[in-house]
């Protein structure tokens, strides 16, 4: 769980929030983006272009160039009856790359932002979707959230503690300005609060979900209002 403090003007803690996101997707995670500012299907047409193409291709041909050398020097050492025998494998066959770099000044292609799996939550269309609801003592946004989120996980195959038939992901989860007004809490703006407690009420057992579940979760709070 990394818990973002959003700057004055939002730039540093969207971009880091953007970035998150985008990595998710270059490593082929399933995402989860919530906001209730902000549509998440333009949180995603705004997420950084990857830089792949040269840096990758690189990486690619120098580990190429290096398996060629060392296939060379192998058929020179090893013995003529043996050299068509099938080799063993003894490195894996997929190149894996951890931490990618990006163009803040290009968005990334629809192509591939839809080529992995994701869901959204934005709050004015789950208002709309169902009456008032409220539960684990908090206000309706937050049990709302928690509710769908604790779906996918169950659903979407993230529950750790549940055996899979099916191959394991992660699961990236995204929450837009948690604390503001916009999600209904009051607690920025109101000296009397009408539930004080439920942001941390939802941190407590989203930690809790999150500790059983492939999931891994970035959340951005702007801290100013509420101070």
């Amino acid at each position: 769980l990394v818990f973002t403090e959003e700057d004055k003007y939002g730039l540093y803690s969207n971009l880091l929030f953007k970035y998150f996101l985008a990595e998710g997707i270059v490593c082929g995670h399933d995402l989860f983006v919530a906001s209730a500012k902000e549509h998440p299907d333009n949180i995603l047409k705004e997420l950084p272009a990857p830089l792949l193409d040269d840096t990758c291709r690189k990486e690619l041909g120098d580990e190429a160039a290096g398996v060629k050398s060392e296939d060379f020097q192998d058929s020179m050492k090893i013995a003529w009856r043996y050299q068509n025998l099938p080799k063993m494998e003894t490195s894996p066959t997929t190149y894996t790359k951890f931490g990618h770099y990006y163009d803040a000044s290009k968005k990334m292609s629809p192509e591939l932002y839809q080529s992995v799996k994701w869901h959204s939550f934005y709050l004015c269309e789950e208002l709309s979707r169902e009456p008032e609801m409220k539960a684990w003592s908090m206000n309706s946004g937050y049990a709302r959230l928690l509710q769908c989120i604790q779906k996918i996980i169950s659903q979407e195959g993230f529950d750790g503690s549940d055996p899979q038939k099916k191959q394991r992901n992660v699961l990236r989860i995204g929450i837009q300005s948690l604390g503001s007004i916009f999600w209904g809490d009051d607690v920025c703006c109101s000296d009397t609060p009408e539930d004080p407690h439920s942001l941390t009420k939802f941190l407590y057992v989203l930690r809790g979900l999150l500790r059983k579940s492939l999931s891994a979760c970035i959340i951005t709070v702007p801290a100013h209002l509420i101070q």
